[in-house]
Order: structure tokens, then C-alpha cells, then sequence
């Protein structure tokens, strides 16, 4: 993925991918191997990193080892998970582990082991504008070197046909909340940055947990295996009515195919909206396995008579908030089906109150005149990822892709890691305007609609047709 020699400096490029994360690492991964395309990807962090703060010993990623980087697309790629195990002489221990879903910590150290290795991966690089040049059909990519302090180096413009986005989520703070965050004195902290702030947390008396999801679960339960018995005092409070396990039967699953995708891209824009709202129990609830290891530490705390100083209350959700002094937090409560209110005092409190899609508007800016937009001002997204923009850009053949920023178009899926190959091999499918990637037809046993497409069939994999015999006597 570097500039091939017999192109100069100022010849535009295929590919910029803007952002390393998970999904634009497997764009990358699976561009590798594609000499024709030349590609570069930008990211202002030094290092690849996934939620680092909740990096919590033994919590496991949801979803299979098969969903590496590549493996759902290309599974003999180099950059599968598999062969990282391989590399590492890890693969029989991995074996009799018997665990399909892998570490958390351990996805992150295989994701870092691919960019390490991936060319075209530029770190310390912020991406500022992205702007359309019409005199030369071309994306302008505006960006900044950065040094080791995260100070201006360097500026530079790359131009390229296609660019791919790939920005991720940020950690999201309730408004009741905002203004503690930042305040000196008592800590409140977001699940991402909990690690960094375990210490300080656990030497606080009382710790309260906002967020009923699994981020709040594994930082409950990890909190509780590091209080002492009967002296644990914590608060676990969300705003579902029930501490919910994830849907994860393996109907429901096929929520998070390519068939269901494609389902829901072609469903009307308020019935998307509708169906993204209904679906949360899909991704917003917590593994069973996380479940029972909570209720197992709980109960174990009950052997010697007793309950366990904890309190756990679903169905609330936080009015306002404040501080007493300098050493502690008042949370003003409302039970939703109670309609019910009161005060919680707390000395620490940690916001586990999820991810959200960073806004697009910042690093687009420059095209906003050029991006068609929805009822509710979203971007458009068509079905192969791409901003729906003005014909007179996509008449050039030039495009923008996105990659988990599209849930309102595509579905719960969006950010989830299963579809992220997938959704890389349609990509470079389309960019390269061959089936660089065969990818399947049919995904899932389950028909979303009335309308039941039918699968078909690899010529090899037919049956033959059979010539009756005659008898010619």
C-alpha cells in the first residue's frame, strides 16, 4: 500500500483511509495483499489502541474468534487470527482452551500485531479537512504530523479518488452529568478511562455505577471482586427496566448478518429509525455469562451469613447531579415506573453510559455541500457504504465511504465487529469495480420480508443434470 514507483508525489491516490480502528485495520489488512491499489490510512493517536480503559483482566469480546480482521472475507489472508496464534506458538494452547470468544486484551494485542506489520498505517496523523477539488476530480486530505508530545510537526495534503472514514465512537457523558466530569475534586469517570482510574476509585468509600449495558456490568462486577467483604458499598443503577442479558439466541444473531443488513437498508427511513430504538436488547445488553459471574460473586459474599453491602436498581435514570463540599457527589434520582424520586450521596462515580458515533461534520465540513441528507439531516448512505454526494462527484467515479457511521441506514450491525470484514471486502469490492472478495449471497436461515430472494448456487456445487436414458430396441 505505498505509492507505487512509477507514480509521483502529486498523483492522486485510490485509497485514503481516514482513522485506525478496528474496521478501517480490516480495510487495510484486506487491501494488502491488492497491488494495484494505492492506499494510505491516517490516525492522530501514536499507536493502535481499542478501549484501552476497559481492558479488564477476563473480560471477552462478544462476538467469535472468527470475527478477526479478515477472516469472514478471506480466511487463508495471513492476517487472521488464527495465524497470529500460529505466529505467536499459541495455536494448541488456544486449542484446548476451548473459548470462541477470545479476551479482550487479546483482540486488542492481535489487532496491534497486524498494524505493526501493515504498510500505508500512519500514526501520528490528524486528519483536519477533506475537501472536493473539481478542477482535478479529486479529494483534497488535509492532515498534520504530530510529535511524540501530540504537537504540530508537520503539515501535509495528500489527494486521492476515494476516501474511506472510519472515525469511530466517543465515550458519551448525559447532560446531567457533563458539568462533574471535568470538575477537580471527586472522581467521576467514564467506563473508557476506568483502568486509568481504578486506583483512585477503589480507595473511595462509596462508588456508585451509572449504566445498565456491559461496560457497566464488567465494571461493577471487577469493582466488587476488589471490595472486601460485606464493606463493598457500591450502587449499580441504569436506566433499562431490567439488568437485560444480550439477545443472543441464534435466530436473533442473524440480526447481525449481511442478508439483514441489505433487509434493512431498503426499509423506509422512519421505519429504520423506529426498528434502531426497539432493537437496543440486540447490543445493548449484557452477556449471561457476565450475569451469572456477578450473581456467583454476590452470593458467595452470603456464605457466612448476611447480604453483601451492594445496592442494584434498574429503572433509574439521573435528573441532576451536584457536589457537596469537595468530597462528595449528589445524584438526584427519578425510578421511571415508580415515578419515584430521591437523593444519593456517593463519593465516586463511574459513567457507563456508552459510545456514540463521532460527528462527521468536523472533518467534512468541506463537502457539506455536496452530501445529500435524509429527513432528520443524517447523511445518506447507499447500500455499498458510500455517502450518497452530488452526481457531479460520483459522476467522476470518486466516492467517500463510511465505516461505523451508518447505523441509520444500515442497522444494528453497523459497529459490530462480525460484519466488519464483510463490509471491508463490499468496499474494495466496489472500488475496485471487481468481486475482489467473493462474498456469500444468502447469510442467514431467517427471510426478513415478504420478499424471499433466492440463493444461488455455485455452478460447481449444482447438481448435474441428468439425460433420461432411451431404450433404442
Amino acid at each position: 500500500m505505498n505509492t507505487p514507483p512509477h507514480l509521483t508525489a502529486d498523483t492522486p491516490r485510490d485509497l485514503v483511509g481516514i482513522g485506525i480502528g478496528p474496521c478501517n485495520l480490516s480495510l487495510a489488512a484486506l487491501a494488502h495483499p491488492l497491488a494495484e491499489l494505492d492506499a494510505v490510512f491516517y490516525e492522530q493517536r501514536p499507536r493502535f489502541d481499542w478501549h484501552p480503559g476497559l481492558l479488564i483482566d477476563g473480560a471477552r469480546i462478544q462476538v467469535p474468534f472468527l470475527a478477526d480482521l479478515v477472516t469472514l472475507a478471506d480466511p487463508t489472508s495471513p492476517w487472521t487470527f488464527l495465524n497470529y496464534l500460529k505466529t505467536h506458538q499459541r495455536l494448541y494452547p488456544f486449542y484446548f482452551a476451548e473459548r470462541f470468544h477470545t479476551q479482550r486484551a487479546e483482540y486488542d494485542t492481535y489487532c496491534r500485531w497486524v498494524a505493526d506489520q501493515l504498510p500505508g498505517l500512519h500514526f501520528r496523523h490528524q486528519v483536519d479537512a477533506v475537501r472536493w477539488n473539481p478542477e482535478r476530480d479529486v479529494f483534497e486530505v488535509d492532515h498534520t504530523q504530530l510529535d511524540t508530545g501530540g504537537e504540530a510537526e508537520a503539515l501535509g495534503r495528500t489527494h486521492t479518488r476515494n476516501v474511506v472514514l472510519g472515525i469511530g465512537t466517543e465515550p458519551y457523558v448525559p447532560d446531567a452529568l457533563r458539568p462533574l466530569v471535568d470538575a477537580p475534586g471527586v472522581p467521576v469517570v467514564h467506563a473508557a478511562d476506568y483502568l486509568t482510574h481504578r486506583d483512585t476509585l477503589l480507595a473511595a468509600g462509596h462508588i456508585t455505577v451509572v449504566g445498565s449495558g456491559q461496560s457497566g456490568a464488567e465494571v461493577f462486577l471487577d469493582l466488587l471482586r476488589h471490595r472486601p467483604t460485606g464493606r463493598e458499598q457500591l450502587h449499580w443503577i441504569g436506566r433499562t427496566d431490567a439488568f437485560a442479558p444480550m439477545e443472543y439466541s441464534k435466530l436473533g444473531l442473524e440480526h447481525f448478518t449481511p442478508d439483514y443488513t441489505r433487509y434493512f437498508h431498503a426499509l423506509p427511513e422512519s421505519t429504520r429509525d423506529r426498528l434502531t430504538t426497539a432493537q437496543w436488547q440486540l447490543h445493548k445488553g449484557i452477556d449471561a455469562t457476565t450475569l451469572a459471574a456477578i450473581h456467583d460473586e454476590l452470593y458467595q459474599r452470603t456464605l457466612g451469613g448476611g447480604w453483601p453491602d451492594t445496592v442494584l436498581t434498574p429503572g433509574v435514570r439521573v435528573r441532576t447531579a451536584g457536589r457537596i463540599a469537595t468530597t462528595k457527589i449528589e445524584l438526584h434520582l427519578e425510578h421511571i415506573q415508580q415515578n419515584t424520586r430521591t437523593r444519593l450521596t456517593t463519593d465516586a462515580v463511574v459513567l457507563a453510559t456508552g459510545h456514540r458515533e463521532r460527528p462527521l461534520d468536523r472533518v467534512l465540513a468541506g463537502l457539506d455541500p455536496y452530501i445529500r441528507r435524509d429527513n432528520s439531516e443524517r447523511p445518506r448512505v447507499d447500500e455499498h457504504f458510500r455517502l450518497v454526494l452530488d452526481p457531479s462527484v460520483t459522476a467522476t467515479g470518486c466516492n467517500v465511504y463510511l465505516q461505523n457511521a451508518e447505523r441509520h441506514t444500515h442497522g444494528v450491525g453497523a459497529p459490530d465487529l462480525g460484519l466488519a470484514a464483510w463490509r471491508a471486502a463490499t468496499i474494495l469490492n466496489t472500488l475496485t469495480g471487481k468481486e475482489t472478495y467473493p462474498l456469500p449471497t444468502r447469510t442467514a436461515f431467517t427471510t426478513f420480508g415478504l420478499e424471499q430472494p433466492q440463493p444461488r448456487v455455485p455452478a460447481a456445487r449444482q447438481a448435474p443434470t441428468l439425460t433420461p436414458l432411451v431404450d433404442r430396441r
